[in-house]
């Protein structure tokens, strides 16, 4: 059995030492998480700590993939659970280490977002309704807190589908390096849904005749 291949850097940025996020969950696909980059991940997210000091927890993957685009080698997906919300960032790179930086700066972004339009709330006299699930209640540190988030369909995709069976559907996810595929199902005629399950088998989603 092949050993995962490792990522590397010769020299890299040491973690902090202060208040750190908690990662409940680092997972390495097709690349094996070594102490120095898993490191270097909580070094990243650590310094999220001074737009939102309400980040409970975050999830980590880190996915290596066999595609003829180098650029889109390396994939990082990052989802940091904030109260009442989600933050999240995908992104692709050449180098583990590079997409990890572009993925913090995505999410340092969205943080900044979110704050400045707390901001302006407070600016404009808004008041917080305690009753409503998505008002963030007041604290000691409130102007430094983020914790709404409403998500917003922010990418849009337009493709053709050619007939195809559930196997040959999943053939082609694993070809991207995905983890679900879309697809026009060659024996009902209708849309389908391939996936990956945890287990590591697929799963397959189709409508009711």
């Amino acid at each position: 059995m092949s050993s995962l291949p490792a990522v590397s850097r010769s020299a890299g940025r040491p973690a902090k030492r202060g208040a750190r996020v908690h990662i409940y969950k680092l997972a390495g696909r097709n690349v094996e998480v070594t102490e120095a980059l898993r490191d270097y991940v909580q070094s990243k997210l650590t310094r999220l700590d001074r737009y939102s000091s309400q980040i409970t927890d975050a999830r980590v993957t880190l996915t290596v993939r066999d595609v003829r685009d180098a650029g889109r080698r390396n994939r990082v997906e990052v989802q940091l659970n904030v109260p009442h919300g989600i933050i999240r960032a995908e992104e692709h790179h050449a180098d583990m280490y590079a997409a990890i930086d572009h993925a913090s700066d995505v999410l340092e972004r969205q943080l900044r977002k979110f704050k400045t339009r707390y901001l302006k709330q407070r600016e404009d006299g808004a008041e917080a309704d305690v009753a409503s699930p998505m008002a963030a209640p007041a604290t000691q540190g409130g102007l430094d807190d983020v914790s709404e988030f409403r998500p917003e369909i922010v990418r849009q995709k337009s493709f053709e589908m050619r007939p195809m069976t559930p196997e040959d559907a999943a053939a082609q996810m694993e070809a991207l390096g995905h983890d679900f595929y879309v697809f026009l199902s060659a024996r009902s005629g209708s849309c389908g849904v391939v996936y990956r399950r945890k287990d590591g088998h697929f799963g397959l989603i189709e409508p009711k005749a």
